[in-house]
């Protein structure tokens, strides 16, 4: 219903949109680049023509001004750009110290979990050394073995960048902060995006939006995940094959291949968008790619590494893999959508994923590049996928709050062909600022309103007896350990799960109650001695290991 026209190299579905703001046009095709540089890209041709229509009623009020404008030009331009460059990094540096500070103050107060932050640790450590990504814990807790390689487990290569920064500090903590960071490198790009379709103060409503967002927020609170570079690789690729830059957009999505054996999906469903809006040659190439790459990831790399690709992804009443998942959906249609909205998690979980955008992403194409991932996580039989708790959100948040700017700004020009009253330009600083409020309600429901809150900044009673118990732990011996102490071993040794699994580990560290203290005096019946055992915290020692 809402359809642009299409112009050389750049999607069919937005046009130059009107220039509201005179000087706002200049700003954009000065900070982009696009008035000289990148003279395809989307605002490029439209900044041309607004400047200098812009720039007849200020000579018809001044005769002077065509000289002074010149000479002022490039002055002008450069504060301007700098301008933005100055807030922008402002902006990300707050918001990787927002994702810093909940992730640091709850590693240092014993709130992480091992599982699965200790798995990344392991693999990112064993790619600082040059050596194989070997993740002892899941590899014994699954039963695989001390030598599993994590690329058995998700198919993350991209997790090798990060290993430069284990030369300076080799523990958990630097994925903590590289997260907090890469989280925050993708503001500059939503907001390009968001400036090229409303405007320049509508794009800081929402990026400081995407910003506080609460898949971000709970995406931080459970620790570190690949899902750490989606955000800024998504948000890359289609700011930039929306202003028809295909190299940079193409090499985001070259990246997307690297972080996850499913992001094969979201790359067809960036080709799904692209080809709708009008690139059908580039569209159909990334479909194409995307599911090659996806089941040659499963069927023949995880494999390859020793793992079982059906291990997290169970359709079992679709179909065993891709092809009969698409033919379910072809034949039993009405299946197929129902159980989209089975339960109620389901329902909680579209809800919550549209809501940031007040459901306008709806009416734009580029929710199609979302909607592979939303189904793959609805139509799977583990309800984990089904929940918001965990980081699963963060995948998509990016592309469905540029889909609901792109969705309101067709809404808007709709409006405005059909004659309503009220100015596009307050329509679009409405919306944007509309945004911002949904993302300051979901604040309080989320991880970050613990930022508010004095508690979480006090260290835990009990935090005595756990620094004394690590400290009876050697360095680089093998420790089983609870979730509260695995991610602060894990630097200096190697970390194993305790899961109630006698494997004669030499040493056990563990929060415990009294539902497990029988388990323990089995231990010590069976060879152990307790080393320590102090506010329901246990140190338990294998004699002569």
């Amino acid at each position: 219903m809402f359809r642009g026209t299409a112009t050389p190299g750049r999607p069919a579905e937005e046009p130059p949109r009107k220039a509201s703001d005179p000087d706002d046009i200049m700003e954009a095709a000065a900070v982009d680049g696009t008035a000289v540089a990148e003279p395809e890209d989307t605002a490029g041709p439209a900044a041309n023509g607004a400047t200098e229509a812009a720039a007849e009623p200020e000579q018809q009020r001044d005769g002077e001004a065509g000289e002074s404008a010149q000479e002022s030009a490039p002055a002008g331009w450069f504060s301007r750009v700098n301008r933005h460059l100055v807030a922008l990094a402002a902006l990300c540096g707050l918001s990787a110290a927002l994702n810093c500070t909940l992730s640091l103050f709850r590693f240092a107060h014993f709130q992480v979990a091992t599982y699965d932050l200790v798995i990344f640790d392991q693999a990112v450590r064993g790619y600082s050394r040059f050596s194989a990504p070997t993740v002892p814990l899941r590899g014994v807790t699954g039963g695989f073995g001390m030598d599993y390689v994590q690329l058995a487990d998700h198919f993350s290569p991209i997790l090798a960048l990060l290993a430069p920064f284990y030369w300076l500090h080799d523990g958990p903590q630097t994925l903590l902060v590289a997260q907090a960071v890469l989280f925050a490198l993708a503001i500059p790009f939503i907001w390009k995006f968001t400036r090229r379709v409303l405007g320049t103060p509508h794009a800081y409503l929402v990026a400081v939006a995407y910003a506080i967002s609460w898949p971000i927020a709970q995406a931080t609170a459970v620790e570190f995940h690949e899902v750490a570079f989606v955000p800024l690789l998504s948000a890359i690729a289609i700011e930039r094959l929306h202003a028809g830059r295909w190299l940079p957009g193409l090499l985001a999505v070259a990246g997307l291949l690297l972080t996850k054996e499913d992001m094969g999906l979201l790359v067809a469903g960036i080709g799904v968008w692209l080809f709708v809006t009008g690139q059908r040659r580039l569209g159909t190439g990334l479909v194409f790619a995307g599911v090659a790459a996806f089941e040659v990831v499963r069927k023949f790399l995880i494999p390859l590494a020793g793992g079982n690709p059906a291990y997290y992804t169970r359709y079992s009443k679709l179909g065993e893999d891709l092809p009969q998942m698409l033919w379910s959906a072809v034949t039993r249609p009405h299946e197929f959508v129902a159980m989209l909205f089975d339960a109620h998690p389901k329902w909680d979980t579209w809800g919550l994923l549209l809501w940031p955008s007040l459901f306008l992403c709806l009416l734009s194409p580029l929710v199609l590049a979302a909607l592979p991932l939303i189904l793959e996580r609805l139509l799977a039989d583990s309800d984990n996928w089904w929940s918001t708790g965990w980081h699963y959100d963060a995948f998509v948040i990016v592309i469905l709050l540029m889909a609901g700017v792109d969705g309101a700004a067709r809404l808007i020009r709709w409006l405005e062909r059909r004659g309503v009253p009220r100015p596009g330009h307050g329509l679009r600083l409405a919306y944007a600022a509309a945004v911002l409020a949904v993302a300051v309600t979901t604040v309080p429901y989320r991880p970050f309103d613990n930022l508010m809150n004095p508690d979480f900044y006090r260290p835990d009673p009990r935090t005595p007896a756990r620094e004394e118990a690590m400290s009876l732990v050697p360095d680089g011996v093998v420790v089983e350990a609870t979730d509260d102490f695995g991610a602060r071993l894990s630097g200096r040794t190697t970390v194993l799960w305790w899961d109630y699994q006698k494997r004669g580990t030499p040493w056990i560290v563990a929060s415990i109650n009294d539902d497990l203290r029988g388990l323990v005096d089995s231990y010590l019946a069976e060879g152990y001695e307790m080393r320590l055992d102090r506010d329901n915290i246990v140190v338990l020692h294998r004699i002569g290991a």
